[in-house]
């Protein structure tokens, strides 16, 4: 008798309620397994959306710099492309666009994905035939081209992402797609430099093209969010109600403040580990193995521990605990300073910055992600994103000024009480506001409606 059988036909003897129940016990677990299938389609969706977020990057960055180095374009020309990244900052002025308009293919967000990968498949290849020392300007256009379309592939991915996981996933998804982004950069950095080496710098590029494939045939493949909430129905909607909705919840200053001071601690470390690591007598080799080798390792296994403990904690406790890890780095960091060049404990400062920090992004992106209201995912996200990377500046740029001025022990131990402020911000969770897709934006007056309300306050009052 198959177990199909033994599911649906009672037993010799078993009847009545024993029946139902072995029948309700065989269902759950048919549902458990195919809930288990649907989540890792899900989670390979994100993985796949990652490699091909991921690929273009470094062709505009690093990889782009080498080829015009070995053309032997002027060092201030080189300088001056690293301003096609643009287009990476600006991405939430025509977010709005992605999220009134649908393509009229694979949806909202997939039909937008494609759009951008066929788009960065036609600009890369081009961007290979192109000639970086005689025509330099025409190389800047289409590199240009290539940022712009990798940003608006950004802005729909991360929509899908966030509209298609469920909340409690949104912290391993977070994890899963930065770590297929970490991995498409090592194909378009490291593999594309080894590559040209022994091939023409056009058929690298026309290489990294064809990859853009994979994402191309995900677009076809990927699950489609399944949501209850229309798009704007306007332009104006698309551009007006995102800001309306999110700014008119309680907290939503206070929120956008705590993204932006949440990882200044962590920033403030990272942005000073290689100078603190030379100048405390290490190697470049060591430079080199340890925080690009073990660090990158270690920082993928914290976003995977941190992804997996948030289903546990529930996000709230996942910010703190993962915060305080975080700030609490500095002082493996503050003990090196004091050890001088000690190998064991600079492979643990280096770890434990790495582990710790891969968590407490994974717990940020959670919460980033949670933010949006899946009416405008496009824009909110682009708009909580945008201010994520003040983050950045706001750690790194007085760093080098607060080391001169210290020293490094008391600049990491400057580091660990940086953390603190984000810490007590979180006492005020309680009484953030989440989005609530089930009560609608009010709608927006159209200029009838406005001509009609203005008539009828002047209309007298009728006696």
């Amino acid at each position: 008798m198959t177990g199909t059988a033994h599911c649906t036909k009672a037993p010799l003897g078993l009847v009545g309620e024993e029946f139902a129940k072995q029948r309700g016990s065989c269902f759950s677990v048919y549902s458990h397994r195919v809930e288990k299938l649907t989540s890792l389609k899900r989670f390979s969706s994100v993985a796949a959306f990652g490699f091909s977020s991921g690929l273009p990057l470094l062709l505009t960055a690093s990889t782009l710099q080498a080829w015009m180095v070995d053309e032997k374009v002027d060092i201030a020309v080189i300088g001056l492309f690293s301003l096609v990244g643009l287009p990476y900052t600006l991405k939430f002025l025509w977010a709005p666009l992605m999220d009134r308009y649908v393509p009229p293919f694979l949806g909202r967000r997939r039909g937008w994905m494609l759009v951008s990968q066929l788009a960065l498949i036609l600009a890369i290849a081009a961007t290979g035939f192109s000639r970086p020392a005689s025509k330099p300007m025409i190389v800047a256009a289409l590199v240009l081209a290539v940022a712009f379309f990798s940003a608006t592939q950004d802005v729909a991915v991360d929509a899908y992402n966030t509209e298609l996981l469920r909340p409690e996933e949104y912290g391993l998804g977070s994890t899963v797609y930065a770590t297929a982004y970490r991995a498409a950069m090592v194909v378009s950095g490291s593999l594309a430099l080894i590559l040209a080496d022994h091939l023409p710098w056009k058929a690298v590029y026309l290489l990294m093209a064809a990859a853009m494939l994979f994402g191309v045939a995900a677009s076809f493949l990927a699950p489609e969010p399944q949501l209850k909430v229309k798009p704007p129905a306007s332009l104006r909607e698309a551009v007006v109600c995102p800001l309306r909705e999110f700014f008119g919840r309680p907290g939503a200053w206070e929120i956008l403040l705590f993204i932006v001071i949440y990882r200044v601690d962590y920033n403030m470390i990272w942005n000073m580990t290689t100078p603190f690591v030379l100048a405390a007598g290490f190697s470049k080799t060591d430079v080199g193995v340890v925080t690009k080798g073990i660090g990158m390792g270690a920082t993928i296994a914290g976003g995977l521990l941190g992804g997996g403990l948030m289903m546990r904690l529930g996000l709230m406790r996942a910010l703190v605990a993962f915060g305080i890890a975080q700030a609490a780095t500095g002082a493996s960091y503050l003990a090196l300073a004091h050890l001088g060049r000690s190998y064991p404990m600079m492979v643990t400062a280096i770890t434990l910055e790495n582990l710790c920090g891969g968590m407490a992004n994974a717990a940020l992106t959670a919460f980033m992600m949670t933010l949006c209201d899946k009416r405008y995912t496009a824009t909110q996200y682009a708009l909580i994103t945008s201010f994520m990377a003040l983050s950045r500046y706001a750690g790194s740029a007085p760093s080098g000024f607060l080391v001169k001025w210290l020293g490094w022990p008391t600049f990491f131990m400057t580091c660990v009480f940086a953390g603190i402020p984000a810490l007590l911000m979180l006492t005020r969770f309680g009484r953030w506001a989440f989005p609530d897709e089930e009560t609608p934006s009010p709608p927006l007056r159209t200029e009838q409606a406005e001509a009609q309300a203005v008539q009828r306050e002047a209309r007298p009052p009728a006696l």
